[in-house]
């Protein structure tokens, strides 16, 4: 499946809800109205906390880059995955959290059933052709009433969404520029990752994917 292979439709899609699971929810097209603001937005995040390539605790280097805003921001090394208060590259608070994505988690969240959602945490993270995501769980969060608003930009992507064993069956769901998936409550904890992404080159972001993930993690 390469880029070529997908309509300029298919690019971004009509505004509509899927339903994935009791709790889950894809939103296609629903972050298109912030876009914008979100490119705005990177410039001044990567600018303090760029991009970097984690280790995993076995040793391994993750294919896609990552970087953080907010309170906490999620980190990896040796020592296993955590949050923390300070970016590890300058010993510095992460970025303060866009207002935009205080708006979307809160619209986004509250469409999907989970009303008051208030993130702590942003995840920014860009895969290349090739880059992936195994399958996991998000359970480095204290607590897990909250959801996770997951926002899909850029080049499309294939999302894994299983259940609450690794090798549990996976559905496959195409994303798309602008798509967010919103799960919580009896989803919170299934598993999910994204299959490598496919070459592409997409109109506005190029030849990446770009992936904001919203959690509340303090």
């Amino acid at each position: 499946m390469t880029l070529d292979l997908f309509g300029e439709d298919d690019l971004q899609q009509p505004a509509r809800i899927e339903r994935i699971g009791a709790q889950a929810f894809v939103l296609r097209g629903f972050a298109l109205p912030w876009v914008e603001a979100f490119l705005e937005a990177f410039d001044a995040i990567l600018l303090k906390s760029p991009f970097r390539q984690m280790q995993t605790p076995g040793g391994f280097t993750m294919s896609a880059r990552l970087s953080s805003c907010g309170a906490l921001g999620w980190t990896s090394d040796g020592y296993g995955y955590r949050y923390s208060p300070l970016d590890p590259l300058n010993a510095t608070a992460w970025p303060d959290m866009p207002a935009a994505f205080f708006e979307i988690a809160d619209a986004a969240a509250s469409t999907a059933g989970f009303a008051g959602f208030v993130p702590d945490a942003g995840l920014i993270n860009t895969y290349s052709p090739g880059a992936k995501m195994s399958l996991h769980q998000d359970k480095n969060e204290r607590r897990y009433e909250s959801p996770i608003v997951s926002i899909s930009l850029g080049l499309p992507a294939v999302f894994q969404f299983g259940g609450f064993g690794r090798s549990d069956p996976t559905q496959r769901i195409s994303l798309f520029h602008g798509d967010v998936v919103v799960w919580g409550g009896v989803d919170r904890l299934r598993f999910h990752g994204v299959l490598p992404i496919k070459p592409g080159n997409h109109p506005i972001l190029g030849e990446q994917r770009i992936n904001i993930t919203l959690r509340k993690a303090g």
